[in-house]
């Protein structure tokens, strides 16, 4: 999905952050590269503003209308894909994203029975990969995790857990009413950070009506999405060096 508001700038200077440049392409160019190179999807569809209607058309691709929030442009593209079983959510905003990542978290997501998979980061492999970047990690008893910046959905799970989802977003700028929602003790277990991976996999299962599950994935750049300028710097960097290992003599592969 590619959000954004056309004369709206968000913080890399944008209306639609997709279409921001990375080592000479729209951000959403590098991600719709990697998920077609996967070889693990049948159908690609680009949900979004009317300004991404020349990557659309370059890359091929139905160009879907964005919603009003995250969760109706999720609808949206999954209305696009008429008789899939399982659908990708994928942001546009992980340009160093790789093929091998996502064929990565569709195997591993392939290990175990649920109706939506969400990949998580270590900690450590974050830092290792990309040092100094920041982002938001939670801590529980196996250890320190950021979200990654996809899901996988079972179809006919999409609009129950969609729904629900909708609801928790609403009441976000509610701390009191949240928290009673998720539940107290739950809260106070992750405070004192005895709260499992398992736990708040039952509980957000619990809350979403579908069964969901954590993935671990080894591949930091699912989890390193481009939200500041030191981000995009960090983006820049990564994507022009592998360009230039692409370019030297005996190397394979084209940008």
């Amino acid at each position: 999905m590619a959000g954004g508001i056309a004369g709206k700038e968000d913080r890399l200077g944008a209306g639609t952050k997709a279409l921001v440049p990375v080592a000479g392409r729209p951000m959403v160019a590098w991600v719709l590269q990697a998920l077609r190179r996967s070889g693990g999807l049948r159908r690609l569809v680009l949900v979004g503003p009317e300004e991404l209607a020349g990557v659309a058309e370059e890359e091929k691709i139905p160009l879907v209308p964005a919603g009003r929030t995250a969760v109706e442009s999720a609808l949206n593209g999954a209305g696009a894909l008429p008789g899939a079983e399982w659908l990708l959510l994928v942001t546009a905003d992980i340009p160093m994203l790789t093929p091998e990542a996502v064929l990565d978290f569709l195997d591993r997501c392939r290990e175990t029975s649920a109706d939506l998979y969400y990949p998580i980061v270590t900690r450590r492999e974050s830092e290792t990969a990309y040092p100094g970047v920041k982002r938001t990690y939670v801590s529980l008893k196996e250890g320190t995790f950021t979200g990654g910046n996809m899901a996988l959905f079972r179809a006919d799970a999409l609009p129950k857990c969609a729904r629900r989802g909708q609801k928790l977003v609403a009441l976000r700028k509610s701390p009191l009413a949240l928290g009673w929602q998720i539940g107290p003790f739950f809260i106070l277990k992750f405070l004192l950070r005895r709260l499992s991976l398992a736990e708040a996999e039952r509980r957000f299962s619990e809350l979403l009506g579908v069964r969901g599950k954590a993935v671990i994935t080894p591949y930091p750049e699912i989890g390193v999405d481009v939200d500041k300028p030191t981000d995009l710097e960090l983006a820049w960097r990564v994507l022009s060096a592998q360009a230039a290992c692409r370019l030297r003599p005996g190397s394979s592969g084209s940008p």
